[in-house]
């Protein structure tokens, strides 16, 4: 990473630095003094407890200075009006100083796997740095962008929001030459209002891309289908439209594997993924539409999705003992739980769904969570659901067909695992997965861990 003065810093952000300062210089930054390296900036960030309450801890660690709002004591600082938005102005300069070629991804489901898919294709060909896990808002960005090394040829950015000019924001720190929608769902309705809103809102990660810059969409959503006529420079992807320019064709699913023929211009190629659920199929198309954008060989592009392996926590399929798991907790929305659900449906065996609350779903909560159950009762022999709206998935999957004794919701954790542990028998397919907020990893560990 590169070494940045607090004078040259504070130019970026409109800052004050004391002049015995100026030329301290830091490398990376970071906001949480457990995770601080020696050398780093620390953020003192202000939100439900104050980063101004951690300075001198931060200081201790061996932080090279604080960016803080007022600087009470004598130490190397930059003073600014907010730290945040001075974190993202920093880091959007960074990204100018470097010039890296930047590619940014949003979407309602899989930006993190598309990411990473993303990130190895290209990553065969260029020197390739990426967001890590749950660094997709604003200071996230920021910070991986302060990390990267000066070598940095691509950048390969997850954007994240819940809230309209999230991404505006993003999409202006980051700059990207290369813009990728990948979906429009049902992820956080509760604060854009419609699935029109939700498109807005992801809309606005082409406000920041930079002129003659490409946008990468998803040719079998429909709400993103309709901008092929007004949106320029623009590479759809897709299976089910034959229209797109990457289109996925004769795909097949077996236990464990993935394959296609991809068409593209009029090259045509295979793409295999070691990966169960038709969902990774798009992900996989955006991440060749975004290879060959820069130039990556079919070739290449075959043998690094072939050996992808998805992030922990993301449909992680293993055998703990004589159970099979598929732990997918990270996060759920509608069409995420759908997807996870098809493949346990798949699975041989008897299938049991451990499932979590869906956040954010405001008005449309009750409504998804009986839909959720209803397509349980078809994928699953037993539904174990956790959360405020577990009766309703409850009721979905009851009337779906499921026998009532074989449907249950909970809102403890412990009884939710203990009944898992007396209803489990050797040979089931157990699939978790829940929104982040609910912890589900938790179920899982005391399920393989404690005595049954």
């Amino acid at each position: 990473m590169a070494s940045i003065t607090l004078q040259q810093a504070a130019q970026w952000c409109g800052g004050q630095v004391a002049p015995q300062y100026k030329d301290v210089t830091f490398l990376g930054a970071c906001n949480d003094t457990r995770k601080l390296e020696p050398g780093q900036l620390f953020v003192a960030l202000q939100g439900e407890r104050d980063g101004h309450d951690f300075i001198s801890a931060a200081l201790e660690k061996g932080a090279a200075a604080v960016l803080c709002t007022h600087c009470d004591g004598d130490f190397p600082a930059i003073v600014v009006q907010d730290t945040r938005k001075a974190l993202g102005d920093i880091a959007q300069q960074e990204r100018l100083r470097l010039g890296m070629k930047v590619v940014c991804i949003t979407g309602s489901v899989g930006k993190s796997t598309t990411k990473e898919m993303v990130a190895a294709v290209l990553g065969s060909t260029y020197r390739v740095q990426k967001t890590p896990v749950n660094h997709n808002n604003d200071i996230g960005v920021s910070m991986a962008i302060l990390a990267m090394p000066e070598d940095t040829e691509i950048a390969v950015l997850e954007l994240g929001m819940n809230h309209f000019r999230e991404i505006a924001r993003l999409s202006d720190i980051a700059k990207p030459d290369v813009a990728m929608i990948i979906n429009i769902g049902t992820m956080h309705i509760e604060h854009l209002g419609s699935m029109e809103g939700i498109l807005q809102a992801k809309l606005e990660i082409l406000e920041g891309l930079r002129e003659g810059g490409k946008i990468i969409l998803n040719g079998d959503d429909s709400l993103l289908w309709n901008l092929h006529k007004t949106v320029e420079n623009c590479t759809y992807f897709g299976v089910n439209n034959t229209e797109c320019a990457v289109l996925g064709k004769n795909v097949e699913e077996n236990t464990g594997l993935i394959s296609m023929n991809v068409r593209c211009n009029t090259a045509e190629f295979p793409v295999e993924l070691a990966l169960e659920g038709s969902h990774f199929v798009p992900d996989a198309l955006a991440a060749v539409a975004a290879g060959v954008e820069m130039g990556v060989t079919p070739e290449k592009i075959f043998e690094s999705l072939a050996y992808f392996e998805n992030m922990a926590g993301r449909q992680e399929i293993f055998q703990a003992g004589e159970y099979t798991i598929i732990k997918d907790c990270y996060n759920a929305g509608p069409e995420s739980m759908a997807a996870a659900l098809n493949v346990l449906g798949n699975r041989q065996g008897r299938r049991v769904a451990v499932l979590g609350e869906m956040l954010e779903l405001g008005i449309c909560t009750q409504a998804e969570h009986y839909k959720v159950g209803r397509i349980a009762a078809e994928k699953a022999d037993i539904l174990l659901a956790y959360g405020p709206s577990s009766d309703r998935m409850v009721s979905g999957a009851i009337t779906g067909g499921m026998e009532d004794t074989c449907a249950k919701a909970f809102q403890d954790k412990e009884k939710l695992t203990a009944v898992l542990k007396q209803m489990a028998k050797p040979g089931d397919v157990i699939l978790f997965k829940g929104s982040r907020g609910m912890r589900l990893e938790q179920v899982i560990e005391k399920f393989l861990t404690e005595d049954k």
